[in-house]
């Protein structure tokens, strides 16, 4: 029987997309760069590759904040300080939030019954940040944030360091609701828990891997999915 939630915070309660698009925005405005949809798209796609290399172990944190906006700059031909901007977007992107769609409800109705935790990869300042301002630490038991941990999603480590500090925690009544396949689930493959891969519908394959046990669209189908 389920009893402990391991919740991804970035675009699965927290729609990161739109805080980054907000937080980048506003971070090359006050370099007087204009900003295009062009542009956002590139660095969302460069930032997703970055963010890979951590998850594989072939980048630090710190070298991930800087060359994202490196290889922006060096393809749109921007020549501003990457460093400055850098820490200007970190900085936007702890100061609010945006909800996935049914977030709060399904936290609120979930933590009568469930123990719920934060499991993310996210800059500690930055999640601490956003964290604060959604409000939902009062649904959370705990929030494991990697740079604190001390190792990344996926690994092996990273979890035995989370269920450490969980009690009486028994993987076979644990599970893992996150976006990213090559994070999350992959993640909780390693940690030998249940994983519950939730996915808008443009993120939609027909052959997702890792391969999760389940997959939902809606946050909601949870309340239903766990009964």
């Amino acid at each position: 029987m389920i009893d402990t939630l391991l919740f991804d915070l970035d675009n699965t309660l927290l729609d990161f997309d739109k805080a980054e698009a907000h937080a980048l925005t506003k971070a090359l405005d006050d370099a007087r760069i204009s900003v295009t949809d062009e542009m956002l798209g590139r660095y969302n796609k460069i930032n997703l590759t970055q963010w890979k290399l951590l998850e594989q172990g072939k980048m630090t944190r710190d070298e991930v904040k800087i060359r994202r906006f490196k290889l922006l700059f060096q393809e749109f031909h921007i020549k501003v300080s990457p460093e400055k901007v850098a820490s200007n977007y970190q900085i936007y992107l702890g100061q609010g939030h945006y909800f996935i769609e049914g977030a709060q409800e399904v936290l609120e109705q979930l933590s009568k019954k469930y123990r719920i935790y934060v499991v993310t990869n996210g800059t500690l300042s930055v999640q601490i940040g956003r964290l604060k301002s959604s409000g939902i630490k009062k649904y959370l038991q705990g929030v494991f944030i990697s740079e604190e941990i001390g190792y990344n999603k996926p690994s092996v480590e990273y979890f035995e360091k989370c269920f450490a500090q969980i009690p009486h925690l028994k993987k076979e009544n644990t599970v893992i609701i996150g976006d990213s396949l090559s994070s999350d689930i992959q993640g909780g493959k390693n940690a030998g828990i249940k994983t519950i891969w939730f996915h808008r519908p443009q993120d939609q394959t027909d052959d997702p891997k890792p391969r999760p046990d389940y997959e939902i669209q809606s946050l909601k189908s949870l309340l239903d999915m766990l009964e």
